[in-house]
């Protein structure tokens, strides 16, 4: 694993512990049924709660987590030509994929579970005396671990699937080489004397002469 890899893993990590920490503790101080004062029928009023700003310092968390592994990663869309038909490419897309899910859900639940909490101190009278329910908070906190973790493995398969499609380019440029011609001759040297060429015979100067005269 190279240094920027560790740097990306290590800062995703945290994020997702610290986004999980910020929603255990929203869940141990929300308002509850109990500390609700009922003032009549249809009116109550919240007790003060930093289950609030523990609920949107969790999903602003999130949210930057969810950031850095898209950017840094890239767009998965524009690598599909080059990257699916590698098995670690269908592992990054599924992680993708079900990250991005469990991240709206965390994201959307930390949201509303934190709204709910917004009225503390004031008397209400439009919207009912709500609470969040017991888990709710604990639940995204589950969610916001399992988006981090999903989108890390996502991170490291495509990483994994760029360094195979590389590996592969290079030996697929190896073969390339050996057709290169290395000099050799490519018709056989001339033969001396030719093959279909009948040797000299050697005649006699006498003979010769008496052939001139007759």
């Amino acid at each position: 694993m190279e240094r920027k890899d560790k740097v990306v893993c290590s800062v995703m990590g945290f994020l997702g512990l610290l986004s999980a920490a910020l929603s255990f503790a929203a869940e141990g101080t929300k308002t509850t049924a109990s500390q609700v004062v009922f003032t009549s029928p249809t009116s109550c009023i919240y007790p003060s709660s930093p289950a609030l700003g523990l609920g949107l310092a969790a999903a602003v968390t999130l949210l930057v987590a969810q950031i850095i592994i898209n950017v840094t990663s890239g767009c998965i869309c524009c690598k599909r030509g080059s990257y699916q038909s590698n098995s670690s490419w269908t592992i990054a897309v599924i992680c993708f994929v079900v990250s991005w899910i469990t991240f709206v859900i965390a994201f959307l639940m930390i949201l509303t579970s934190a709204a709910l909490n917004e009225q503390g101190g004031e008397e209400n009278m439009y919207f009912g005396c709500y609470v969040v329910k017991p888990g709710v908070f604990a639940g995204a906190a589950v969610l916001s671990l399992a988006s981090v973790a999903l989108g890390i493995v996502y991170y490291l398969a495509l990483e994994s699937a760029k360094i195979k499609i590389g590996s592969l380019v290079g030996t697929a440029a190896a073969p390339n080489q050996s057709s290169i011609a290395m000099g050799q001759p490519q018709f056989p040297p001339p033969q001396f004397p030719p093959p279909d060429t009948e040797a000299p015979v050697f005649v006699h100067e006498d003979t010769y002469m008496r052939r001139q005269f007759t």
